[in-house]
């Protein structure tokens, strides 16, 4: 394992942007994993953008739009050339943050875009993407709409999130797509077998998410025994009873060689993703500018063959107990069909 010292920039894809090596999520500074703090939030915003990162993935129903509006007021006097904004859109939210469902017909992607605009404070949208795929639209009809919001000056490129192989290739088809948004990590591998293969012939990028497995590749996590009913993962199978304790044991033995190297479980587990290729670009969920500076410095940490043979052998491929989301929620998947 070798250290290297930047944060260095490739491109989102074959069509995209140039990003930064990793990218900020902002979903967990509205909510989902408990009540968090509005002066670190922006605090790690500043952070990161500071450090070289220009990447931030954002929600227009995080928070039912209040993650929108932390991005407006954290970055009210960046320039806007400094930092790229991924935006999702189309899941509807009731009040009590009840799920409505997605909706990506081409009148809604306008109406969502104009919102996102708004709260924002921006003239247009870096990245914009749909949420999930719409089981009542089909996808050529999304991505047409959102090539026609290109075309107007308000979104640069197009996006995609969790959707399966057969799709992309069916968007990729309607206009060139930027990069490809879905779960991966040391314990979430679903990609490999099609989706991940398809997006590099397409000349796609991956956006992962869920590198540190919402909080359980940390040690942190180590500590946890319950979980606050608002905090996501009190519903999450893979934080329940005897699969916890399982996951748990898997995180021990990733701990022992995170140690051996002289790095923690969480930069362990970002180099891993970083390791897989420059085409993948971990988001990285930091809610305190502490959290986001251990994790940028795993963009330091080079893994050779017998440190990744290591790591296979702690946790190998589905290892994991529990799926990553509820089955509700799995059944909305393009990505797992």
């Amino acid at each position: 394992m070798t250290q290297t010292s930047t944060l260095t920039a490739v491109r989102l894809g074959t069509t995209g942007p140039s990003v930064s090596r990793i990218g900020l999520g902002a979903m967990g500074m509205s909510g989902m994993y408990g009540a968090s703090d509005e002066r670190e939030s922006v605090a790690t915003i500043h952070a990161a953008l500071d450090s070289g990162a220009n990447l931030i993935d954002t929600g227009d129903f995080y928070g039912s739009g209040h993650n929108e509006m932390l991005m407006a007021k954290a970055l009210a006097d960046r320039p806007r050339e400094d930092y790229l904004l991924s935006v999702k859109f189309g899941a509807m939210r009731g009040p009590g943050g009840t799920w409505g469902g997605v909706d990506t017909r081409p009148e809604a992607i306008r109406n969502f875009l104009a919102y996102s605009l708004e709260r924002l404070g921006v003239d247009y949208i870096d990245i914009y993407r749909p949420a999930r795929l719409d089981p009542n639209v089909p996808i050529e009809e999304t991505v047409g709409a959102i090539a026609d919001l290109i075309e107007s000056g308000y979104v640069r490129h197009i996006g995609l999130s969790e959707i399966g192989a057969d799709t992309l290739r069916r968007a990729s088809a309607v206009h060139p797509i930027a990069d490809l948004q879905i779960e991966y990590s040391i314990v979430s591998r679903g990609i490999e077998s099609a989706i991940l293969p398809t997006a590099r012939e397409l000349g796609v990028g991956i956006t992962a998410y869920g590198v540190l497995s919402r909080g359980l590749l940390s040690d942190s996590i180590r500590r946890r025994t319950s979980f606050d009913a608002s905090d996501f993962r009190a519903h999450s199978p893979r934080f329940q009873g005897e699969n916890l304790n399982r996951n748990l044991a898997l995180v021990d033995a990733l701990a022992e060689v995170a140690a051996r190297h002289d790095v923690t479980v969480a930069q362990l587990a970002i180099a891993w993703v970083l390791a897989r290729g420059e085409d993948i670009v971990p988001i990285i969920g930091a809610r305190k500018p502490e959290r986001w500076a251990e994790s940028l410095a795993a963009v330091d940490v080079s893994l050779g063959a017998a440190d990744l043979e290591q790591i296979e052998a702690a946790v190998p491929v589905d290892a994991v107990a529990g799926d990553r989301y509820a089955d509700a929620q799995m059944a909305m998947l393009d990505s797992e069909r």
